[in-house]
């Protein structure tokens, strides 16, 4: 008996190693100070850029996306997602990423399909400009089958203590701005598997009714990254408060950042649900509240500024109005209308 036969396969894990690391390096910058396959990995804050920096970390994953993302045998998107889902947590607070940390469990390591994870992870880094300097490998089999693979990852920011954005400037009369997701994201996978999978009878390839997209290139749509469109408004005095989009939908992420004593009315009307939502709606005959609370339904995230900053974010960005906020006496952040 050795660690082969019972599972786990080292060299497996040494070649994917080797086939990562230069992709990996190439996400590197100046601040990182150590070399793949280190015990920890050594970032240094660049003082002459900061002068209170505060650290915001976030911690997530893709749900089961990924078991659409191993149906169809298509394994970068799903990177990517992770990295942008971790770039709009943080950066509801103002957070600009530093560096990335992934996770990734397997029931038996296959270097090729490692290699191609791991690229979407460092496409992800590069585009939101921050370097990837560690991860970890783990080939678990018996918690996991040999097809099955789960990934995790943790993101580290950094934003100044004065431009920390977190809700209290949010007054009466503010306005609320929706930006559109790409599609669910990485959120509602389970009800919308259900939809498609059992009561659809469709698979991977099945072109889905009325929407000329395979239920694959519809599912795998890559999480949006709204950090290069916002990075610019991304402080307290010009956004009052921003909310991702993600499980819990508009509900409850945008409850999540309205001070009390205020309530955020969303018109739904306001925007036109994209077909995939409708369908999956439509299909599995889910009750409206239902929906908006498990898919973000064609909104990946939110603002909430003043007017005149609204009219300013909506000129150069593809924002629009959905809604604003009234001061009520009541528990309930947020009013949906006309649902």
């Amino acid at each position: 008996m050795d660690y082969k036969k019972s599972g786990v396969d080292i060299k497996a894990g040494e070649e994917s190693v080797n086939r990562i690391k230069p992709m990996v390096k190439s996400t590197f910058n100046s601040n990182v100070l150590t070399q793949i396959g280190g015990f920890g990995g050594l970032y240094q804050v660049d003082l002459t850029k900061w002068k209170e920096p505060i650290l915001v970390s976030s911690a997530d994953g893709v749900g089961t996306k990924i078991m659409v993302a191993r149906m169809a045998g298509v394994y970068d998107t799903v990177g990517q997602d992770l990295v942008n889902h971790c770039v709009n947590d943080i950066f509801v607070q103002g957070a600009i990423p530093q560096y990335f940390l992934d996770y990734i469990g397997v029931g038996k390591l296959n270097p090729e399909i490692i290699e191609m994870i791991i690229a979407g992870f460092v496409k992800a880094c590069k585009e939101n400009e921050m370097a990837l300097i560690g991860g970890e490998m783990a080939e678990m089999p018996g918690i996991y089958s040999p097809e099955d693979f789960d990934l995790a990852g943790t993101i580290v920011g950094l934003v100044e203590k004065k431009n920390i954005v977190t809700g209290e400037k949010i007054i009466e009369g503010d306005v609320i701005l929706g930006f559109k997701s790409t599609g669910l994201h990485t959120n509602g996978y389970s009800l919308a598997r259900a939809v498609a999978f059992d009561i659809l009878k469709l698979n991977v390839d099945s072109i889905l009714p009325g929407l000329n997209q395979t239920v694959a290139e519809a599912f795998l749509k890559i999480h949006k990254s709204y950090l290069p469109i916002l990075i610019d408004y991304a402080t307290p005095d010009v956004i009052h408060g921003m909310a991702h989009i993600t499980g819990g939908g508009i509900p409850g992420n945008l409850k999540r950042v309205i001070p009390e004593g205020l309530c955020a009315e969303v018109d739904v009307k306001s925007w036109e649900t994209p077909g995939l939502f409708q369908l999956l709606v439509d299909a599995g005959n889910i009750k409206p509240l239902d929906s908006y609370d498990a898919f973000n339904m064609g909104i990946g995230y939110v603002v909430v500024c003043s007017e005149a900053i609204a009219t300013k974010i909506m000129s150069t960005t593809e924002a629009f109005r959905i809604g604003h906020i009234a001061k009520i006496n009541s528990a309930q952040k947020v009013k949906l209308i006309n649902l």
